[in-house]
C-alpha cells in the first residue's frame, strides 16, 4: 500500500486535508478515487490507514481523506523504529555524496544528522542542500515504512555540535588510525540502556589532534571500525549497522 508523509497540522479531527504536492501524487501519480486506501505517517511515529472521501479537484488542488484507523505507532503496531535515538555526526563529504549517505542511514534507522563542518572540511552547502536533504530523508523513510522521519540540522561547526550534546548519552568518535578498541566491542561491553548513541565521523583526512581532544573533553570514546580505511560515505553506514544490530541484539534477549 502506498504511504506519504503528512505533518500532524494536516489532522483535523478524522480527516487529512492534502497539499497541492500530495494531491498530485494521490490523483495523477498512483491514481486514486474515492474510497481509495492509502497510508500516512506523521513523522512524529503514527501511521493511519486513509480513505479518499471525495472527488479531488484539479483546479483546486483541494480534497481530504478520511482517516479509517490508527494501524500502528511508534510503540506498537508494525514498528520498525530502534528503541532508543540514534545521532549521527557526520563531517560533510564533497560532492553530492551527502544526498546518499542521508538516504542510507534513514533506512538503517537514524534519528537525528548533524552535519559537522570540521576543520578539514571542504563543503559549503547551500540552505537549497539542506531542504533536499530533508526531502530524502522523507522519501526514504516511507520506503523502509519507518513511522519516524529523522530530524536533519543546519550545518554546525563541530564544536557548536558537541556544546549542543546532551550528558546522557552514549558518545563514540570514529578514528582511523590508532590503537582504539572496535565499536562492536565497545558496545557489547556497555549496558545500552535506552539512552541515545551518537556516532561521530570524520571527514577526508580524518580527524584533526585539536579534535580528537576535543570530543574527549566532551566524553566521547574513541573506538575503530576496523583495519581498513573507509571513506567518509561508507564509514556511516558501517557504524550505524553495527550500533542497529548491537541495539536490536540487546533488546531481543530483555
Amino acid at each position: 500500500m502506498q504511504r506519504i508523509t503528512i505533518t500532524p497540522c494536516q489532522i483535523h479531527e478524522d480527516r487529512i486535508a492534502f497539499t497541492a504536492e500530495q494531491h498530485h501524487y494521490l490523483t495523477r501519480v498512483i491514481r486514486l478515487r474515492p474510497g481509495g486506501q492509502f497510508q500516512a505517517i506523521d513523522g512524529n511515529g503514527r501511521c493511519y490507514l486513509a480513505e479518499i472521501s471525495s472527488e479531488l479537484s484539479p483546479r483546486t488542488a483541494v480534497g481530504t481523506a478520511q482517516i479509517v484507523q490508527i494501524i500502528a505507532t511508534s510503540v506498537g503496531g508494525a514498528n520498525r523504529e530502534l528503541p532508543q535515538p540514534m545521532v549521527l555526526i557526520c563531517a560533510l563529504p564533497k560532492g553530492n555524496n551527502f544526498d546518499e549517505l542521508v538516504r542510507a542511514c534513514t533506512e538503517l534507522g537514524v534519528t537525528t544528522i548533524l552535519p559537522a563542518i570540521s576543520d578539514r572540511t571542504l563543503l559549503n552547502p547551500s540552505p537549497q542542500k539542506l531542504q533536499r536533504w530533508r526531502k530524502i530523508a522523507q522519501e526514504a523513510a516511507e520506503q523502509s515504512e519507518r513511522l519516524v522521519i529523522p530530524i536533519i540540522e543546519e550545518p554546525q561547526a563541530l564544536k557548536t555540535i558537541f556544546d549542543g550534546l546532551t550528558d546522557l548519552a552514549h558518545k563514540y568518535l570514529c578514528e582511523a588510525r590508532g590503537e582504539y578498541p572496535h565499536l562492536l566491542t565497545s558496545l557489547q561491553s556497555t549496558q545500552l540502556i535506552d539512552l541515545p548513541i551518537i556516532i561521530a565521523i570524520g571527514p577526508e583526512g580524518g580527524w584533526t589532534d585539536g579534535e580528537i581532544q576535543l570530543a574527549i573533553e566532551h566524553g566521547f570514546q574513541l573506538v575503530s571500525l576496523g583495519s581498513r580505511i573507509l571513506r567518509t560515505i561508507t564509514a556511516p553506514i558501517v557504524a550505524l549497522s553495527i550500533v542497529t544490530a548491537a541495539i536490536e541484539q540487546g533488546h531481543s534477549y530483555r
